[in-house]
């Protein structure tokens, strides 16, 4: 089996190598080079000590290495997607962006499509559903029923689930959560059943240069690039009126609506508080603000979901776990078919900042 790693000099991708060759597979490590280029200007993302550790883990192991420049399609994939969320005041999840459009898309379409398999850092598994030959037809008929214009084989003897990670706070299955079922067929979850501790002392005992290595927050321009400067770099800046929106009463000024988020605490500058954002009203370019930790105003049990991907042939799915953003709690809700094309997500209790956009992830019972 052939396998191509992405490796970003991060101590989970290193461990990730670590392990695979201790299963006697010896995969070509690929670093990928994404930064933002448009008609105003090139941003860089900062790399040169990721190459280098990512070049060192390659040589330790025995491992071809190569560069995979995806910065073109990064800004017209993630960047582009990012700056158009934010512009219609939803908030964006670039990392679900970038699994889908590059590690998993533009990489696979340039370089990734030699190999049988792909492996990351993810916390994620991949689990198989052995089927009986009486149901393969009629399972494989309802996943192609959803994958048009792909299709599967006309049968199939093994479904394939992206499933939970052991570690509940560094699940990642979230941001893995628009992929298509032919992506998650090709990948390989290394780690996906260690507990972070567990990655950190697998690299301390193989003396990884990362096993100390910070966390990195996923996307290039979280984190190394100040994403406040991002958005005044590209939709600039203008004032706009802060209101409480039980009174209607005028308590500030803001630089511009898309600096801010639904359930938004920082940044807003006011006194009395604390105060949260709980509605944008982006014509007028005014937010409206609720007072207390925990607003009812900030609350709300019902969600219209656009986008939705079906990753399992189990159908038709209604009761169902989710959650609204990367945190280890699910919620239990309720599905059922909406207009326009829409799935209409329940929830069974109050939800607190439901923010669209960061509804990231449903699983079965």
């Amino acid at each position: 089996m052939t396998v191509a790693a992405l490796v970003s000099g991060g101590v989970d991708s290193s461990v990730a190598v670590h392990l695979l060759k201790e299963q006697g597979i010896t995969p070509d490590i690929f670093y990928i080079r994404i930064g933002m280029e448009d008609e105003e200007g090139y941003i860089d993302c900062p790399a040169e000590e990721d190459i280098e550790i990512t070049q060192w883990i390659a040589n330790k192991y025995g491992c071809r290495f190569e560069e995979v420049n995806l910065h073109k399609e990064y800004w017209e994939g993630v960047v582009s997607y990012t700056i158009e969320s934010v512009r219609r005041g939803l908030t964006p999840n670039p990392d679900v962006m970038c699994n889908r459009l590059i590690k998993f898309g533009a990489f696979n379409d340039k370089r990734g499509k030699d190999y049988d398999r792909i492996a990351t850092g993810h916390y994620a598994r991949i689990e198989n559903l052995e089927l009986s030959i009486e149901n393969s037809t009629d399972a494989t008929a309802t996943l192609n029923s959803l994958l048009r214009p792909a299709s599967l084989p006309s049968e199939l003897s093994t479904l394939k689930f992206l499933a939970t990670a052991k570690d509940p706070i560094k699940d990642q299955t979230d941001f893995l959560s628009q992929l298509e079922y032919r992506q998650i067929e090709k990948i390989i979850f290394p780690i996906g059943h260690l507990m972070k501790s567990e990655v950190r002392r697998i690299a301390h005992d193989a003396h990884l240069p990362s096993a100390d290595r910070k966390d990195s927050q996923g996307i290039c321009f979280l984190g190394k690039i100040n994403y406040n400067d991002f958005l005044r770099r590209y939709l600039g800046e203008r004032e706009g009126k802060i209101v409480e929106l039980e009174t209607g009463k005028v308590l500030g000024t803001h630089r511009g609506y898309w600096f801010h988020t639904i359930g938004q605490r920082k940044g807003l500058y006011l006194s009395g508080g604390p105060w949260f954002v709980v509605r944008k009203d982006i014509d007028e370019n005014t937010l409206y603000v609720s007072q207390g930790y925990d607003p009812e105003a900030a609350h709300g049990r019902e969600i219209d979901l656009m986008g939705f991907r079906w990753l399992s042939a189990e159908l038709p799915l209604t009761d169902v776990k989710f959650k609204i953003r990367h945190t280890p709690e699910f919620h239990q809700g309720h599905l059922s078919p909406a207009p326009d094309g829409l799935v209409h997500l329940s929830s069974d209790e109050p939800i607190q900042d439901l923010t669209p956009h960061q509804l990231d992830i449903l699983s079965s019972e």
